[in-house]
C-alpha cells in the first residue's frame, strides 16, 4: 500500500461511512414519525426505546442495505476523481489498471468481512430486539409475535422413528398439552407416551411431563407405566414450538445451521426458506465486493455528463442485481432449484459483468 493507496482508501471508507451514518440519521427520523403515537403509549422513557428498539432497528436497516451503499459510495468519489483527471495522470504516470484497482480491493474486502460477520451474529440478535419491541408495543398481532401466542395442533418429527404431537402451546408460558408421542421400528409402533401437560423447566432446560403414561410393546408383550411427573430431553426447544416466518431471521448462524439440522430430520416443510437464508449470509458479503469493483471500473471512466452518467448508469445495475436475486429466491423457495444455486446465482452472474466491463474499460 503506498500514499495513492490509502489516498483512495481513505476517500473510498469516508464517503461509504458518511452516506450510510446519513442514511440511517434519516431513516430513525423517518420511523420516530411514524412510531411517535406508539412510543407515547408506551409509556416507556428516551433511554429504553433507544436500547430496546433502535439497537436492533439500526443494525437492522443498515446491514439490509450496506451493499448498495458501497456501490454508491464507490460510483460517487470515484466519478469525482475522474472528473478531475485524477485517474487519468494515475494510470498516465505508468501504473496499471490492475494495480489501480487495488485500494478497492481492500476497501470492498474489510467492508465484506465486517458485513459477513454482522450477518452472523449482529443482524439476527438485533432482529430479536426489535421484533420483540414491535410485538409487544406496536403491533401485537404481526408476525414477530412468536413470545405471546398460542399454537394449536403441533406435529413434529422428534428423530427418525419418533413422532410428537402436542394439541395446544403457549408460547408465553412455554406450557402445552396434551402432549403425546410414538416411535416405529420396521414400520410398527413400539412405545407410546401420553402426557397432561408438557412444560419446559428453565432451571435443568429439560420438559417436564406430567401425568405420564408410557407404552413399551415387544414380542413379550406389552409394559405400562404411569408417573406423575417426569423430566425428557427431547431436541426440540421452546423457540422450535413458537417459531413464525421470521425465525430465521432471529438465529444466529451456528443457531441457525442447528435449526435447519433439525428441521432435516423431522421432514418440515419450508426448508428451502432456511437453506436460502444461511447460504445469502455468505454470499451478500461476496456482493460487496463484486458491487465495489463494478461501481469503480464504471465511474474511473471520464465521460460528459459526469457523475450524473455514472449514477444512473450505476442504479440499473443494482436495479439487475436485486430483481436477479428476487427471482432466484422465488424460484427456490417455490419451485426446485437448488438452496445453494440460489443464493449465489447473482453473484455467479455479476462476476462475468465485472469481467466484461474490466476487459472493455479504457486502460
Amino acid at each position: 500500500m503506498k500514499k495513492i493507496d490509502w489516498y483512495i482508501l481513505k476517500k473510498f471508507l469516508t464517503t461509504f461511512f458518511f452516506s450510510i451514518f446519513l442514511f440511517a440519521v434519516i431513516a430513525i427520523v423517518v420511523d420516530v414519525s411514524e412510531k411517535t403515537d406508539d412510543f407515547v403509549r408506551s409509556g416507556l422513557s428516551l433511554q429504553r426505546i433507544i436500547t430496546d428498539y433502535y439497537y436492533g432497528f439500526v443494525p437492522h436497516i443498515i446491514a439490509l442495505l450496506l451493499p448498495l451503499f458501497v456501490f454508491i459510495a464507490v460510483i460517487f468519489f470515484t466519478s469525482k476523481m475522474a472528473g478531475r483527471s485524477e485517474i487519468i495522470a494515475i494510470l498516465a504516470s505508468g501504473t496499471s489498471y490492475r494495480r489501480w484497482l487495488r485500494p478497492y480491493w481492500v476497501g470492498g474486502m474489510m467492508l465484506a468481512i465486517i458485513l459477513w460477520f454482522a450477518n452472523q451474529y449482529v443482524v439476527p440478535r438485533a432482529n430479536q430486539i426489535r421484533g420483540s419491541f414491535e410485538a409487544t408495543y406496536i403491533d401485537k398481532n404481526n408476525s414477530y409475535n412468536a413470545l405471546i401466542s398460542t399454537s394449536s395442533y403441533i406435529y413434529l418429527r422428534v428423530d427418525s422413528f419418533t413422532y410428537a404431537g402436542i394439541y395446544a402451546y403457549d408460547t408465553m408460558t412455554k406450557r402445552g398439552g396434551p402432549y403425546f408421542s410414538f416411535t416405529l421400528k420396521n414400520d410398527k409402533v413400539v412405545a407410546n407416551l401420553r402426557a397432561d401437560q408438557i412444560v419446559w423447566d428453565t432451571a435443568v432446560k429439560k420438559w417436564k411431563l406430567e401425568s405420564l403414561l408410557e407404552r413399551k410393546i415387544s414380542d413379550k408383550g406389552e409394559e405400562v407405566s404411569m408417573t406423575p411427573e417426569k423430566r425428557m430431553d427431547f431436541n426440540f426447544k421452546p423457540l422450535d414450538l413458537g417459531r413464525d416466518k421470521y425465525t430465521k431471521d432471529k438465529l444466529t448462524t451456528p443457531e441457525l445451521d442447528r435449526f435447519i439440522e433439525l428441521e432435516e430430520l423431522r421432514g418440515s416443510e419450508g426448508l428451502n426458506d432456511l437453506k436460502v437464508e444461511r447460504y445469502r449470509r455468505d454470499a451478500t458479503c461476496i456482493t460487496v465486493l463484486l458491487l465495489t469493483l463494478i461501481g469503480a471500473i464504471i465511474a474511473g471512466r471520464k465521460v460528459r455528463g459526469g457523475s450524473g452518467v455514472h449514477l444512473a448508469v450505476g442504479f440499473v445495475i443494482a436495479a439487475l442485481f436485486i430483481l436477479t436475486d428476487r427471482f432466484s429466491t422465488i424460484f427456490s423457495t417455490k419451485g426446485d432449484l437448488p438452496p445453494l444455486v440460489a443464493a449465489w446465482i447473482p453473484n455467479f452472474i455479476f462476476i462475468f459483468v465485472v469481467i466484461y466491463l474490466y476487459r472493455k474499460a479504457p486502460k
